[in-house]
Parts: C-alpha cells; structure tokens; sequence
C-alpha cells in the first residue's frame, strides 16, 4: 500500500508538472507599451453613471449566554439571545472621463442610501455595526451620506486620488460586507508603469463607517473603546515575477498605534483542468509606534494555505498562527487582514493556533456557470493571554482557549440579460467557544441580493 501511494504521488506531481508548462515561466520586467492616458475620451465623453442595490439580512441567536443587548423606551437596558437586522442599501456611483493631455483629470461622486426595513429596537439590539441607530438604541428609518468625493489626476498610468475614496490594500481596504462598503478620505497614488510591478502610496485621516452617517477617526479593531488616532499611512508594491507566482510587500504607519509589515504571496501550479495545486502565504509584523496609545505590541502572524482544484472542485487546509501576547489587530472599518482563517471569527487571539478545511464546488464545469457551493471547518486553540501586561486588549483571562466555526453556503452570479452580474447569496455559520474566548457561541444566517445597474 505504501508503493502504490508513493506511486499514486509521483503520478500526480508528474501531471502537475507537465499541465501547464508556461505557467512557471519568469516574467522580465517591462514598461508598458500603452499609457492609460493616451486613451483618455474626455471628461464628459468617458463620463459614466452607475450603481447598485443590496438587500442585506442577518439573523443571529446566541446559543449560550446572551450575548447583545437593548434598551426598551423607558430606557431600561435587557439582555437577548437574538438580533435581526434587514436593510436596504442603495449607491449611486458618477465617473466623469479624463480630460485628454499630458495630465488629465477627472471627478467620482457616490451617494449612499441606506433604508432600514427591521425597525423593532429588540429584534435589531443596538446601537451596533449593522443598522444605524440614535444612541439609546432606536433605529433611524432612512439616512444618506457622500460615499465617495474625490478628484484625480493622471500621467501615463499613474493616479493620484484626492478626498473620499475606496481603496483595496493589505493595511488599508474598504470593507463590503454590510448594506454599505466604508471608504476613506485621504490622498493615494496608484502607479502602474510596468506589466508586472505596481506601487501603492497613500495617507488618510479619516474613515466613513459602513453604518455612520460622518467621518470617524481611526481605531483599532480589538483595542479599548476610545482610543484613536489621526492618520494611518501605507505604502507597498505588489510583483509578478513569473506567470504563476504573485507577490505583495506592504508598510503601514498609524500613528502612536503601530507599524506593520506585510509580505503576500500565491503561486498556481498545474492545470486545474486536471489537477492544479495553489499555495498562499500571508504574514504581517506590528510593532508599537509613538506614543504608544494601545501599550507595548510585538506580534507575528502569518497563514499558510494549500488548494487543490481539479476541474470544479476545489479542497484547501490552512494554517495560521499569531505570535504575541496581544491579539493581531488591524484598522477597524478596514478589510487590512488578509489571512486565510479571517472568517466570522478572525482566529486572531493571542498565541493562537487555528486549522481551517473547505471545499468549494463551482457549478461551471456541470453546466449551470456563476453558481457555487463551499463548506468550511477552522478550529482554533492555545488562545493564551496570561503573559500580556498592557490595558489596551483585554487577554488577561484568556488561558487556553478554544474555539470552533463551521459553515456552508451558495452564491449565484446572474451571467447575462438585463440582471447580468447580479448576485445571490445565503450562508449558515455556526461558531462556538469556550467560556473566555471574546467571539461566544452563536449562530448566523446572512442573505444578501445585489443587483448593479447603469445609467450612462
């Protein structure tokens, strides 16, 4: 049995190796032959007017402790087992072109909406992140606010952005899991002059929440309540040195927080056709920086994923492991986690260790392209705080705990016809913890509908 495994391993390597030949071939770097604004069609013929409509619902029940509250009209605070919170979230995105010339510019202009449809004060159990509500919990109907307020200008293909914008980076990235992404205001440069090598420069001293109607300083995810700062900056490069092999080497600077350090890499081998491997690594380094507003941080952390897909079918397992007495932490109303086990649960306690196995079938490859099915199982454990001795997260009674999540769901993406690109999805997650562990036991159910249109 052993020789016929060893055989069985060495067949696969061996079509791994042959699928796909060219897909390890390195990449010289080069200068693109075309420049984004020598294309430029001016600023009101490349004008563009668009947008979309999301309705977003999450039940949620916690299956030990309670684990939200509310407060009733007569002021009274109560503990619940359940929050329901169903909204509709609209945007409507304006793009004018560039002008043409050496330089050109250009504007952006989205205006959010957001249309409460649960309004009972118990069911939504605010204030929280999910339905805006006044300060004793009562939600407000209807709100708007400017998602998106920026100007731009570009030479060759390189872009500065100036005001409210969104933007997607390892430190720094809109979040769009909620009726509304967040977005940030700030100036950033996106520089593309290579085929293979892009750089990313950008400075920002506020947030706009995905439930708020105004500009928020920045925090820490799991920091104390109330502790900000006034700017967050990052910088980074993302590098494709061959075919198969993509990599990212960010920093970031928030200040009197921290510094981070990130590196990212995914390469693909193989022809998923027959059988294709893909390896991801990603880890981040965070030190205190200035004043020290959150205490002394040292912490690794890094995830380690392996996928093999053959035709529709896809089975991962992916390690990660935080290295500190302090949770890994990141930007609250950021996406700035880019590791494998990031789920409903970050799997990010101090000195944890988490192991995740999913599956993802997509539906293509039997006729039926933009349907998908995944499951997943992560656990976590080793969740030790004991050693930490600053104020700003609150680890000290973690003492190894553990915690575990398991989910499925399906997504459908509408491939052509007046509702092309329109999506569907429904997820079922179950999380349970042992008593210390900050996430509690809980179960959630999200279905989310988004449906884009274009104006102009």
């Amino acid at each position: 049995m052993n020789k016929t495994a060893l055989a069985l391993a060495i067949g696969a390597l061996c079509s791994l190796a042959h699928a796909e030949p060219q897909s390890q071939s390195f990449v010289p770097l080069a200068l693109k032959a075309d420049s984004a604004q020598s294309q430029a069609t001016g600023f009101v013929d490349g004008q563009s007017l668009s947008g979309s409509t999301r309705n977003w619902y999450a039940r949620e029940r916690a299956t030990r402790a309670p684990l939200w509250k509310y407060t009733k009209s007569d002021g009274s605070r109560h503990d619940t087992h359940s929050r329901d919170n169903w909204l509709q979230g609209n945007i409507l995105n304006y793009s004018s072109g560039f002008t043409q010339g050496t330089v050109g510019f250009a504007v952006e202009a989205a205006a959010y909406n957001v249309i409460a449809l649960e309004r009972g004060r118990a069911a939504i159990a605010g204030p929280n992140n999910r339905t805006l509500t006044h300060s004793d919990g009562d939600p407000i109907g209807q709100w708007s606010k400017l998602g998106l307020g920026n100007v731009k200008a570009r030479v060759s293909n390189t872009t500065l952005t100036l005001g409210r914008q969104s933007v997607d980076t390892p430190m720094i990235a809109y979040i769009g899991n909620r009726a509304l992404p967040s977005s940030f205001q700030g100036a950033f440069v996106h520089s593309a002059e290579f085929d293979n090598l892009s750089f990313d420069l950008g400075t920002f001293d506020r947030v706009s929440p995905r439930t708020e109607q105004s500009l928020s300083k920045f925090r820490s995810e799991y920091g104390a309540a109330g502790l900000q700062t006034d700017r967050a900056s990052t910088a980074g490069l993302n590098y494709q040195p061959f075919k198969s092999l993509t990599t990212s080497l960010y920093a970031s600077s928030v200040e009197d927080f921290w510094n981070q350090y990130y590196f990212g890499a995914s390469h693909v081998l193989g022809d998923s056709s027959l059988l294709s491997l893909t390896t991801g690594l990603n880890y981040y380094k965070t030190v205190d920086a200035g004043s020290k507003k959150l205490g002394d941080i040292d912490n690794d952390t890094y995830s380690l994923s392996f996928g093999l897909t053959h035709q529709g079918h896809t089975l991962s397992a992916s390690w990660q492991q935080v290295m500190g007495n302090e949770y890994f932490d990141y930007l609250h109303e950021t996406n700035g986690i880019y590791l494998a086990n990031s789920l409903l649960s970050d799997f990010n306690g101090p000195n944890e260790k988490s192991l995740q196995i999913s599956y993802v079938l997509n539906m293509a490859q039997y006729g039926v392209p933009g349907l998908k099915f995944n499951l997943y199982n992560a656990r976590g454990w080793g969740i030790d705080g004991t050693h930490y001795r600053g104020t700003a997260y609150d680890v000290r009674g973690m003492d190894g705990e553990n915690h575990y999540e398991w989910g499925v769901g399906t997504s459908y993406a509408v491939q052509s016809g007046i509702l092309k690109d329109s999506t569907i999805r429904a997820t079922y997650t179950a999380h349970r913890a042992s008593k210390a562990q900050a996430d509690g036991s809980l179960d959630e159910l999200r279905l989310v509908t988004t449906i884009p249109f274009n104006i102009l």
